[in-house]
């Protein structure tokens, strides 16, 4: 095995060392400019690209006693050896990246739900002291590439082509209620039950649409139209307008916790919900991932617990 891997091996760097004498061969105009490159002799570079071309099966260049120049194969040849090396120096910088400390400047868009998530930014600052956070938090749909962000977190499903994305972690929405309403007009025991109740809901900030209550349980559930009393496309006047007991709100758990920890929102029908959101992290997919990136997005990935 070992012997077959050492063969292999001694094959690549024959042939990266053939492609190097033949792009040097080819934009020096010169097998002796090409070996003074190189630290080899006119010979050497001469004979490397001849047995280039009889592997290969095809002419590279045209000779004379004076000069070389590419044939048009070696002129498409010539294109696919450097991107070939192109390929080489990319891998290389960012092997030697990812052995540098995370540091400089991290610029992250986060949804407004994502000031809750100060405590998790602020370890992850004790970790990475030499990275400096930049946050935008903002329910808009942001250009993650026209903008200039190095990432964005946000919940449900990515849809942009353009971002690699990782999940940090689902969430089972809560259906909630202040004590004072649920006082006036009842709780509601089923999601049908809904039906005579003032709803405050979540509107999409990209789609405009309503964003739908996961009931997980009922055959019924498809038919449900739950009134609409009031739509935001943000988190917070939900929150507000739920605990003044203006109606019932679906919000996620983090963004209620101390609401419910001090008794002025009720979690109510959590037997009929299903975990159904998530959190993402994206970033460009046209972007190798920096170091102060590759910290932040693990960093997240093991520490964020939205439940």
């Amino acid at each position: 095995m070992t012997t077959e891997l050492n063969s292999c091996t001694n094959e690549c760097m024959d042939k990266l060392t053939a492609f190097d004498a033949f792009v040097q061969s080819a934009e020096t105009g010169s097998f002796v400019a090409a070996g003074r490159k190189l630290g080899l002799s006119a010979s050497a570079v001469g004979k490397a690209v001849v047995r280039l071309e009889q592997r290969l099966d095809v002419r590279l260049f045209h000779r004379n006693t004076r000069n070389i120049a590419l044939t048009e194969e070696g002129k498409l040849f010539l294109e696919r050896c450097r991107r070939i090396f192109e390929e080489v120096d990319a891998a290389e910088a960012e092997l030697a990246r990812s052995n540098r400390t995370p540091k400089g400047r991290l610029r992250v868009s986060l949804p407004l739900v994502g000031m809750l998530l100060a405590p998790v930014m602020a370890k992850f600052m004790r970790a990475w002291p030499e990275v400096q956070l930049d946050l935008d938090f903002s329910d808009r749909l942001v250009d993650v590439v026209e903008e200039g962000f190095d990432a964005v977190m946000r919940t449900g499903q990515p849809s942009d082509s353009r971002l690699m994305s990782r999940n940090l972690g689902r969430f089972k929405l809560k259906i909630v209620a202040s004590p004072d309403y649920l006082a006036r007009c009842g709780v509601p025991e089923t999601p049908d039950d809904l039906a005579q109740h003032q709803c405050l809901h979540q509107r999409s900030p990209t789609t405009g649409k309503i964003r739908p209550w996961p009931f997980a349980r009922g055959e019924r559930q498809g038919k449900i139209v739950l009134p609409e009393r009031m739509s935001a496309t943000a988190v917070d006047p939900l929150v507000e307008l739920a605990v003044e007991g203006l109606g019932v709100a679906c919000l996620p758990p983090f963004a209620i916790r101390d609401e419910i920890a001090d008794g002025r929102l009720v979690s109510i029908l959590e037997e009929w919900v299903t975990e159904n959101d998530q959190f993402h992290v994206l970033w460009p997919a046209s972007r190798h991932i920096t170091p102060k990136l590759r910290a932040f997005i693990d960093f997240m990935a093991e520490h964020l617990q939205p439940q």
